[in-house]
């Protein structure tokens, strides 16, 4: 099982293992470079652990705990954990800062505890099969016990085809679950508990009433600590540079606050309508940082897409991974293992165009006759090639679906829930029967707390993000899967604890002010970064799609044959003709919207799912060469 996760832990190997349990470690060592291997133990062995990740307050835990007596044998962030768990029990967990899986095992109370961090950056998977729980990083793990069936779930393939990602605890495979963020799993005498230990709270009062200058300043000073808190390390960090504000304000922090030397990264693209090269060398330029960067092409999307595939154990409905472990393979190539990234701002501090988006679609739904209102939706997505915004009819009738749903706590969420669900068409009959033909909604809704209801609006559009797009997408395929599968870890300032819940007291004016996103963000960072940046509105990160798939109107090899019809017809998935019509209009050409692009990305990532996972296996004669 641990040999599947070579790439996340190659610098070294342990295991634990007594009559009840098996804990082994692949190691990725970035702390304590000489004694730091796992399985780590307390004084008298009683408390094993092992955990990937990171634990970035360490030493201040350090030294509160040898101040209580406790005595340590390594300078490893992993032994604070079972001294932390000696001193506290269960709840030591609380005062942790870190993004980590964990795996305790206590002997004397013959007590396993599986733990997963605040906002679900490390993955934790696990399954009962013939009276055993099974745990690991990835599924590919679990898939190496003989007792562990591979199945795809077709509700879980409906939820990524509307979210983007599974609802938790689900994964993609039947049997196989996803301990959620900020859960911590308890096996005692053979009975399961799971308990929330953390989550995103909203004041339902009044917020924080400070004025913006001094809520800035305290979240410049919050900032800065995260920062200087992730760059702990025995190895080098870099830090990626998208030409964004939010990556921006990473680098520029760790230049003006930190004596670390500054080494960025960027990727680029060949296409203008997602290249953001000329911001990415303008901060270089203004910061004066070591700079590297990897051009990506439509024919590497195409010929690495397999590779992601496997590390993402999940289908995507965009291709947006793949460069970015082309990014990482450069950072590991350059002898780096750690970076720090910009993701996470955009959920913590209203940075996404959806949240405008829905601001305005409640301002008009109060008038919903209104010719006016909805004229202000003009000012959003400047950046895109083919805008909704493009045809005004069109637009109407796209922003004001969901309307009947203004009382719902996802009613910001509907018209791209809507776009993506589209593609459900595209599933053969009995996976749509199975499915019951649309999303309801109502799984996603008893996922949420009974207080969403007494929140604002803003916050509420908020806490779906984190808890769909961003813990099962953004983190997960587009984050941990692509870095780890060159063995790079990614560091998330924006994502500290202490600044989601700093960031969730604000009034939601600083945060969106009028349709200025991330107000006191821009505001914290005044003299900081070049205006240009700090006034630039968002630009999503995006890549070239179906288009990067077929040459002169041919499909590549793979997909022509994943994608033909004995093959479709053969897994039953999706509807054959349904497919060919998509292909030949991909062929053409002419899938330039949003849900053809995503229908054939979701589509060929599920076929290749198939063929790596459940077919013929990791060394598949039809992707040889390509993984």
């Amino acid at each position: 099982m641990i040999s599947r996760l070579a790439h996340r832990g190659p610098d070294g190997y342990g295991y634990y293992l007594d009559e009840q349990i098996g804990m082994a470690h692949a190691r990725l060592s970035i702390i304590d470079l000489e004694g730091g291997d796992q399985p780590i133990h307390n004084e008298d062995h009683s408390i094993q652990v092992v955990f990937n990740g990171e634990i970035f307050n360490y030493i201040e835990l350090r030294r509160s705990l040898e101040h209580l007596g406790h005595r340590f044998y390594t300078h490893s962030d992993t032994e604070v954990i079972v001294h932390l768990y000696e001193q506290y029990g269960q709840g030591f967990v609380d005062h942790l800062n870190g993004q980590f899986a964990i795996a305790l095992w206590d002997t004397n109370r013959r007590r396993l505890l599986l733990i997963r961090d605040r906002t679900g950056i490390r993955p934790l998977f696990y399954t009962v099969t013939k009276g055993r729980l099974l745990f690991a990083s990835e599924i590919k793990a679990l898939f190496a016990h003989p007792s562990v069936e591979r199945r795809l779930d077709v509700g879980a393939l409906g939820e990524i085809f509307t979210y983007w990602a599974t609802l938790p605890p689900h994964s993609v495979f039947e049997g196989i679950s996803s301990l959620p963020p900020g859960h911590t799993m308890s096996v005692e005498r053979g009975k399961i508990s799971i308990s929330r230990y953390w989550d995103w709270e909203f004041p339902t009062g009044e917020p924080d009433q400070r004025d913006a200058d001094e809520l800035a300043e305290e979240l410049r000073e919050l900032m800065v600590d995260s920062v200087r808190l992730r760059l702990r390390s025995d190895v080098p960090v870099g830090a990626y540079l998208s030409g964004g504000l939010d990556s921006s304000v990473t680098t520029s922090l760790i230049k003006h606050y930190t004596d670390v030397p500054l080494r960025t990264f960027s990727v680029s693209f060949e296409d203008d309508e997602f290249d953001e090269s000329g911001y990415q060398q303008q901060l270089v330029e203004y910061l004066g940082t070591d700079h590297s960067h990897v051009l990506c092409k439509r024919s590497d999307i195409c010929e690495l897409f397999p590779r992601v595939i496997w590390h993402t154990e999940s289908p995507v409905l965009r291709t947006a991974p793949t460069p970015l472990m082309m990014l990482s393979a450069k950072v590991r190539s350059e002898g780096y293992k750690v970076v720090l990234t910009g993701e996470g701002a955009d959920e913590v501090l209203g940075g996404y165009d959806i949240f405008k988006e829905a601001k305005i679609r409640r301002f008009w739904a109060r008038f919903p006759d209104s010719k006016m209102r909805p004229l202000i939706l003009e000012r959003l997505y400047p950046y895109l090639k083919n805008s909704p915004m493009a045809n005004r009819a069109y637009a109407h009738h796209f922003f004001k679906q969901g309307m009947e749903q203004f009382d719902k706590p996802y009613f910001g969420h509907t018209p791209r829930w809507n776009t993506t669900s589209r593609s459900w068409r595209l599933f053969s009959p009995d996976v749509r029967a199975q499915l019951r033909d649309a999303p309801s909604h109502t799984a996603l809704e008893a996922l949420l707390p009974e207080q969403i209801g007494q929140w604002k609006p803003l916050n509420r559009d908020q806490y779906i993000e984190a808890h769909t797009l961003m813990s099962g997408y953004l983190l997960c395929s587009q984050g941990d899967r692509v870095a780890m599968a060159n063995s790079i870890e990614g560091r998330f300032p924006f994502l500290d604890h202490r600044v989601i819940e700093f960031a969730n007291r604000l009034p939601t004016r600083y945060k969106i002010m009028g349709l200025n996103e991330k107000y006191l963000l821009k505001k914290a960072m005044m003299g900081l970064i070049p205006e240009t940046i700090r006034n630039r509105s968002k630009q999503p990160y995006r890549s070239p799609d179906s288009h990067s798939f077929f040459k002169e109107g041919k499909p590549a090899e793979y997909v022509g044959e994943l994608l033909g019809a004995q093959r479709i017809r053969q897994t039953g998935y999706f509807d054959t003709q349904a497919v060919t019509r998509l292909m030949n209009k991909c062929a053409k050409g002419r899938a330039i919207g949003f849900a053809d692009n995503m229908a054939f990305t979701g589509i060929l990532s599920t076929m290749l799912l198939d063929e790596m996972y459940l077919r013929s296996g990791p060394d598949s004669t039809l992707l040889s060469g390509m993984r």
